[in-house]
């Protein structure tokens, strides 16, 4: 979403590394730059004359003029200033005293309402709440049964008391909800309402009327992040009609410029709450400012990376793998076991949106988006095509073996060979980091593997002149070794350099250039 401002922003603060002091030219020449960046991404002109006088006030002042690094002190206040346009801090959402807690969703057709109540919806039950969905789209054809189908998918609970297209009472089946759910011991009501294509008096009026019978704890507004500049007056439009407490960024994993996420907050005072970035029921989360800025400036997001590490991998698995890994050189990790973390891996999301979130792979973007997902499966397909046998002991995987196990995956036969070469380095590997020896192939430094003995042992001892094995050859060598010896003590020179009396004595030309 945010490639071409990210790119724009990294190009224009390479200008600047290297430069002792910024002066006023370089302040200007950058502000013009980010300016640009920013209206190509399709912010707001009002936020981007806002972003850029605090940018230019805070550049000009002592924090950079007193700075050792002035161009990574510019970098720490155009981030910190992404993150005030997003929002400050992270938005929670906020629980009633006593249950259900009712969140109403608003929004236009199409921003993505319904799938984004079942996001909501999981994402609530990973916290430990027990949401129930209500259908109150009465109008959209299979609404209802869209909602029926997005619950079911997320494992949670539906109110759809009426079949929808263009039947019953959105109003009434709101109020019903709330004491449906409060009989049934749910805590949390998610109300999906009506949209239309654009903004008119009847939407309003609905909306309006759902929010007076249900009084919802949050009313979130939902908006497509690729519909660029007239998200805002969107916004402005649903804020003056109907109100709202929070924004949710749908559509976050297109190609749009993503200036909507920046002008939002902004213009209307209220901040974004969620983000959905994929197609998939987990692809959902809080949205965290300060992250969200860290990656625009190709700073990486390893607090969410990590967040998402904890929730697919269990502490008790990451213990057991580290204990194989540091026994016997790695030995008693085998191809289940590889095979077992790869899978967790990939219940993570996506290899490429995971090297997104490292700092500094905004430069191999390119790369990254090339990766093909499907390798891991390709890889989970010679592994299963493995007998047991063959999975713990990948040593005796010969010839024959490698041909049965390429024709039950369907791969070359090379492909099956590459596979066990690359487990054995990979162990290998990782068996030496699991042991403290750091990263192999750097010896002498500290924790990045071998130390000073290591670093002894790679040493070689210098090679003096070889002496000839004939020895009438080597006699004859000694002797005038001997005599040249005799005549550099009869010059009296330290060193064989002649003394000081020779006047005749001239430095050689190298020495002449290197004494100038």
């Amino acid at each position: 979403m945010f490639d071409t401002l990210s790119d724009r922003l990294a190009a224009t603060f390479k200008n600047l590394r290297g430069k002792g002091r910024l002066s006023e030219a370089d302040i200007d020449a950058t502000a013009r730059e980010i300016r640009i960046a920013l209206l190509e991404a399709d912010v707001a002109l009002p936020v981007v004359r806002s972003f850029i006088a605090k940018v230019k006030e805070r550049a000009r002042g002592a924090e950079v003029a007193q700075a050792l690094n002035p161009a990574q002190q510019m970098i720490k206040i155009v981030n910190e200033e992404l993150v005030g346009i997003l929002g400050g801090e992270t938005r929670r959402l906020r629980f009633a005293k006593n249950p259900p807690t009712v969140i109403m969703l608003a929004g236009l057709q199409g921003a993505g309402k319904t799938t984004l109540a079942g996001k909501l919806g999981l994402w609530l039950k990973g916290q430990g709440h027990s949401p129930l969905l209500v259908a109150c789209d009465l109008q959209r054809p299979n609404a209802v049964n869209q909602l029926s189908v997005v619950a079911d998918r997320a494992g949670v609970a539906v109110y759809a008391p009426q079949p929808g297209n263009g039947v019953g009472d959105p109003v009434q089946v709101a109020k019903d909800s709330v004491e449906h759910a409060r009989s049934k011991q749910y805590d949390v009501v998610i109300v999906d309402t009506a949209g239309r294509l654009g903004i008119d008096q009847e939407l309003m009026q609905q909306a309006a009327d759902i929010r007076d019978a249900v009084s919802p704890d949050e009313i979130l507004f939902v908006v497509d992040a690729m519909i660029g500049q007239d998200a805002v007056n969107t916004a402005e439009a649903f804020r003056d009609g109907v109100g709202f407490d929070g924004v949710v960024l749908s559509k976050l994993d297109g190609d749009a410029r993503g200036g909507a996420a920046l002008s939002i907050v902004h213009v209307t005072g209220k901040q974004v709450m969620f983000a959905s970035n994929g197609e998939k029921l987990e692809d959902f989360d809080a949205f965290h400012p300060d992250r969200m800025a860290s990656r625009i400036l190709d700073m990486g997001d390893l607090l969410t990376l990590i967040e998402q590490a904890e929730k697919t991998f269990s502490q008790e698995e990451a213990a057991k793998m580290a204990s194989k890994l540091a026994s016997s050189k790695g030995k008693d990790f085998t191809l289940d076991d590889f095979l077992a973390q790869m899978e967790q891996v990939r219940k993570m999301g996506s290899i490429s949106k995971l090297l997104g979130m490292l700092p500094g792979m905004g430069q191999i973007k390119d790369q990254i988006n090339n990766i093909d997902e499907r390798d891991v499966d390709r890889t989970a397909a010679i592994i299963k095509s493995m007998t047991p046998k063959e999975r713990a002991e990948p040593t005796i995987i010969n010839g024959s073996r490698r041909a049965r196990i390429a024709k039950g995956s369907g791969v070359e036969v090379s492909a099956v060979k590459n596979l066990v070469e690359r487990f054995f380095d990979a162990r290998k590997m990782m068996s030496k980091m699991a042991q403290g020896g750091g990263m192999p192939g750097m010896p002498g430094m500290p924790g990045m593997g071998g130390g000073p003995g290591r670093q002894k042992k790679q040493v070689k001892q210098a090679k003096g002149k070889r002496k000839s094995g004939n020895p009438m050859k080597r006699k004859a060598e000694e002797q005038a070794a001997a005599v040249r010896r005799e005549q550099a003590a009869a010059q009296g020179g330290a060193f064989g350099l002649p003394a000081q009396e020779d006047k005749n004595f001239e430095l050689p030309d190298e020495f002449k250039k290197f004494m100038g």
